[in-house]
């Protein structure tokens, strides 16, 4: 089995699906001759041609308009918002059109496309290259939200949203590109290499749009979390000795609810990480299902680690991310309630 970076797993699911399906195509600022900012389309469009993989004007309600337009006359468009900050200009475009789509015309259309966004912080990128608004897409009926946490699902989860006929909103975490990060940024990058989520078969494979992942087995408490901030969970339990169970989300909407539930009715106890701002955070409709569907078995409040409600800084980076040691405060604090 190939070893593959996150942007090579990616590249790769995008190169399966243009040459299985005609109706693929791929494009947005700078994906085609120049393979994208981060090199996650680097030579598919020599290798599939500029009708297949091409640059868009930068006018990102222009880009998904024209998607969803492709979409619902039976094209799968994938495209690519440079950095997550910058879909606001497409709101409309995603809110109004293409997760209404289905709806509005009682099936008779649908939106299969997918828009891929890089997300998140820990690249000293600032207010406006560092932003996680899942939540914001999560509150949409229509939309499907997904964010891997390594290469082989984000290879598995590309495939599944691209042959999805609802319109996928897919996160990419940045931070996590070239290799897992656990939050320590003062140490080196251990490389996707070294690490066995970084095994990718070469081929087609699918990882479902509505599944959870249990990352790392434990029986003390339960961390409900996704994207970079799963390796900051798991580095935090290990340095604070607290035998956590690391749930992966990775599809945030749809829930994989019964894996959640069924982990926190086994632990007692849950903490949920996210790098998003606090309130009104995706966070907040995770302790929601868990207080519906686990109060009775809660030994100690819910605790919550994230953001903090301020644009993402520049100079105070790792003030704002919730490193290590403000997720093992937390898993301490449940443990001695």
């Amino acid at each position: 089995m190939a070893r593959m970076t996150m942007i090579q797993a990616l590249r790769s699911a995008m190169d399966v699906m243009l040459e299985r399906d005609p109706k693929v195509v791929v494009y947005g600022q700078d994906v085609g001759y120049f393979g994208g900012v981060f090199r996650c389309t680097d030579g598919l469009q020599a290798k599939y041609g500029r009708s297949r993989v091409f640059d868009a004007p930068i006018s990102e309600g222009g880009i998904v308009g024209t998607a969803v337009g492709m979409a619902a006359y039976g094209l799968r468009p994938v495209v690519e918002v440079q950095f997550a900050d910058y879909f606001y200009p497409a709101s409309d475009q995603i809110v109004s059109e293409a997760a209404r789509l289905r709806y509005r015309s009682a099936g008779d259309f649908t939106a299969p496309l997918t828009i891929r966004m890089p997300c998140g912080g820990g690249i000293y990128g600032g207010q406006t290259h560092s932003q996680s608004p899942e939540a914001l897409f999560t509150h949409v009926c229509g939309l499907r939200t997904v964010m891997p946490s390594n290469p082989y699902d984000a290879k598995g989860l590309l495939i599944a949203s691209i042959e999805n006929d609802d319109p996928v909103i897919f996160l990419e975490p940045k931070r996590l590109y070239n290799g897992p990060f656990d939050g320590h940024h003062d140490r080196p990058v251990v490389p996707w290499a070294q690490h066995a989520m970084g095994e990718v078969p070469e081929g087609h494979y699918t990882v479902p749009l509505d599944s959870a992942a249990v990352y790392r087995p434990g029986s003390q408490v339960t961390v409900l979390t996704y994207g970079t901030m799963v390796y900051v969970s798991e580095a935090a339990a290990n340095e604070a000795g607290i035998d956590a169970e690391i749930i992966d989300l990775r599809c945030l909407w749809p829930l994989d609810l019964a894996a959640l539930v069924a982990s926190v009715r086994k632990t007692g106890r849950c903490v949920v990480v996210h790098e998003a701002t606090r309130t009104s955070g995706f966070g907040a409709e995770l302790v929601a299902l868990v207080q519906e569907h686990c109060f009775y078995h809660l030994e100690a409040p819910i605790e919550r680690v994230t953001g903090w409600d301020t644009p993402y800084p520049h100079a105070l980076e790792w003030a704002y991310f919730p490193g290590p040691g403000r997720v093992a405060a937390a898993l301490k604090r449940v443990m001695e309630d």
